[in-house]
């Protein structure tokens, strides 16, 4: 589908109504920023062997969408004043397949989704439409916990390690910050693997991202800290401010590592509210496009 960059929109993924204003908020946010409508999404299942599976998906969601309509007409409620938006119910086999069909008519420059902690997984990091979301969906995704909310934001903290995905943490971490009158902090931790040089040059990488965020200019803040363990100084320094974004880190193909040990010890460990932001350049992975580019003739 060929969107102009004007009309992309943010995407948000609506599934549970006492948490709508929060994920609704964060999106409205990014949409504010880039000057981008909102698309707000909720996904009727269809299981494979279900009778619905015989009938269109327009009586699906006629007559079988249960509260997907009322879902979708509080989220509009709460959506800003100042943003475009529009909604759908989209008809899929999973919550994660007919989210990522979302993404895909709708060219979405971003979505954002939220996950809960349910205790301890072993199939699983955020859960499994959470975790096939991360992997597969092609536009920045921002995964927001569901019921650790801030009240108030005036201050926003953003670990840096290096990586892609500093950029989309930066510029969600800068879009709460503008309405919020808020200060983003970047923040390196020197360790046993990273040196003050190291830190120094993670910095500068999120400052430029940060630069180039859209919307108006937010103040900031850069230390960098010293600590054996960068779990426990990030929840050290967490204590501090009332929003933590994380970059995914993906340090390798298995499932359970897509989001990193460092961001998972310490979501478990905080209060705080918790952003994971992930770069959508980075779905496919770098082997792939060689290969395209390999059989595309020159």
């Amino acid at each position: 589908m060929s969107t102009s960059a004007a009309t992309q929109p943010v995407l948000v993924a609506v599934g549970n109504p006492d948490r709508v204003e929060q994920l609704v908020r964060t999106a409205g946010d990014l949409a504010r920023a880039s000057e981008s409508p909102i698309k707000i999404v909720s996904v009727v299942v269809k299981s494979h062997d279900s009778p619905f599976s015989v009938y269109s998906d327009e009586t699906i969601i006629d007559q079988y969408a249960g509260n997907s309509r009322e879902l979708l007409d509080r989220a509009i409620a709460v959506a800003p004043d100042d943003v475009t938006v529009d909604d759908a119910q989209v008809v899929s086999h999973s919550v994660s397949e007919g989210i990522l069909a979302a993404v895909e008519q709708t060219d979405a420059r971003a979505l954002v989704a939220g996950w809960e902690a349910r205790g301890s997984r072993t199939d699983a990091v955020l859960g499994t439409t959470i975790d096939r979301l991360i992997e597969r969906a092609p536009c920045d995704l921002y995964v927001e916990r569901i019921g650790h909310e801030a009240n108030g934001v005036d201050s926003i903290l953003v670990p840096v390690a290096g990586g892609p995905h500093v950029r989309p943490a930066v510029h969600v971490a800068t879009a709460i910050a503008a309405r919020n009158d808020a200060t983003v902090h970047l923040a390196s931790v020197v360790d046993r693997e990273t040196d003050s040089s190291a830190a120094g040059e993670y910095i500068e990488q999120a400052r430029a991202a940060l630069e180039e965020a859209p919307g108006p200019p937010v103040r900031t803040e850069a230390t960098t800290h010293a600590g054996t363990d960068v779990a426990t100084e990030l929840l050290d320094i967490a204590a501090d401010h009332d929003v933590v974004v994380f970059g995914a880190t993906r340090q390798g193909v298995i499932q359970r590592r897509l989001v990193g040990t460092i961001p998972r010890t310490v979501t478990r460990q905080t209060d705080k509210t918790v952003i994971l932001a992930r770069d959508g350049d980075t779905v496919g992975g770098s082997v792939l496009t060689q290969i395209r580019q390999l059989l595309t003739p020159s």
